[in-house]
């Protein structure tokens, strides 16, 4: 069996294509001609790594598909990374169905899980807790509806992806008036139209993650969020898996609710009475994926099989694990450092030392990926190589 991996450049990419290459899968990786030495490409094990036109990117990922079907005699797997990829697959459904196996939502499941205001609206129509959302009335004055939002509150467009924003820029911690007009203003100026102005939630962040396939999901792993870069509400730099059932229950609630194929995850916020309440969900391979591989899960072989139609596999559950991501975590520890935060910048010295900490990309049996990406670090920043 052969399997193509998108979008190379993502470091969470690297850990599906580990874990694919170990189950003795013969794997290619592909990336768009304009991106320099992606990660995945240097990963060990890989069958061959191709370069895609970016004009030409649709019609290319096809006739390669088309080319491995005609090699091997069977239709490859085709393992989606980037939200662009996806969306495009999805779009694309029955065109790529003919020549490759996946298991890709629907393009309407897509558009409603990555609009804040729709996904919220599902979950709250399911019995899910939600933020309380602040909305503006036609016959308001923005500053009569600005003076009745209680501070701190967040402010984030419906979706920020869309707009090329990264996970750093899809919201602002509006702490006075000043702050709120401000990102209301930055994000309309952005997408054409207001933002979601959300209640601040004080609690820890939480993810539940999931493979489901018509509904049902076969696999899922739920995590904490420990430190983060930047530290007022950046991705996860150190995370640890999490026994959290309520968190599974909810996410398999709306993956049937929209009989979704694919792999999602859900993002959960503490209220101030430790209460979860769903935020958001990336339906696609999301930031701390490469938890699924450290934690000792088979997640990688249950998507292939989903993709491939087969039985799915019985799924190795999680294995209690920590994991962080260098050197956006020591960028954490001297953020947290300048807040003040002084325990939470000691603990991402202490998770360096400790070797039952993982790394979610360094592995010293596989070590040019972690190499590349410290690389395309200095030569383009993080926006580039993340």
């Amino acid at each position: 069996m052969t399997v193509i991996v998108t979008d190379a450049h993502y470091r969470m990419a690297a850990a599906l294509i580990r874990d694919l290459v170990e189950a003795g899968v013969c794997v290619i990786v592909c990336e768009k001609n304009t991106i320099s030495q992606p990660v995945g490409f240097f990963c060990r094990g890989i069958d061959r790594s191709v370069f895609l036109s970016d004009e030409a990117y649709q019609d290319e990922l096809l006739a390669l598909c088309i080319s491995v079907q005609q090699q091997t005699g069977e239709k490859p797997a085709l393992l989606p990374v980037g939200a662009a990829t996806l969306s495009m697959l999805a779009e694309n459904r029955e065109r790529f169905l003919e020549v490759c196996h996946m298991a890709v939502s629907s393009a309407e499941n897509l558009t409603l899980l990555n609009d804040k205001r729709r996904a919220a609206a599902l979950a709250e129509s399911l019995g899910i807790a939600v933020p309380a959302v602040y909305l503006k009335s036609e016959s308001e004055s923005a500053d009569a509806f600005l003076s009745r939002v209680d501070l701190p509150c967040i402010v984030k467009p419906t979706c920020g992806e869309k707009f090329g924003l990264s996970a750093a820029q899809r919201y602002r911690i509006a702490r006075t008036k000043e702050e709120l007009q401000k990102a209301f203003d930055h994000f309309s100026s952005i997408t054409g139209e207001a933002p979601i102005v959300q209640e601040y939630l004080p609690g820890d962040g939480f993810g539940c993650s999931i493979l489901a396939k018509d509904g049902v999901v076969y696999a899922s792993i739920c995590h904490k969020r420990i430190r983060e870069w930047p530290v007022t509400g950046g991705p996860s730099s150190c995370c640890e898996t999490a026994d959290l059932p309520q968190l599974i229950l909810s996410a398999k609630k709306m993956a049937e609710a929209l009989c979704f194929t694919g792999v999602a995850m859900f993002e959960f916020k503490q209220d101030s009475l430790g209460r979860p309440r769903f935020l958001e969900c990336n339906p696609r391979v999301w930031g701390t994926y490469p938890l699924t591989r450290v934690s000792g899960s088979n997640f990688a072989l249950c998507w292939l099989h989903a993709a491939l139609g087969d039985e799915i596999p019985s799924y190795s559950s999680p294995k209690p694990v920590r994991m962080v991501f260098y050197p956006s975590d020591f960028a954490a520890a001297l953020g947290y450092l300048r807040r003040g935060q002084v325990k939470k910048s000691l603990g991402a010295f202490c998770d360096f030392l400790n070797p039952r900490v993982k790394n979610g990309l360094f592995e010293r049996k596989d070590s040019r990926p972690g190499q590349i990406y410290l690389k395309n670090l200095r030569k383009r920043g993080d926006e580039h190589a993340r």
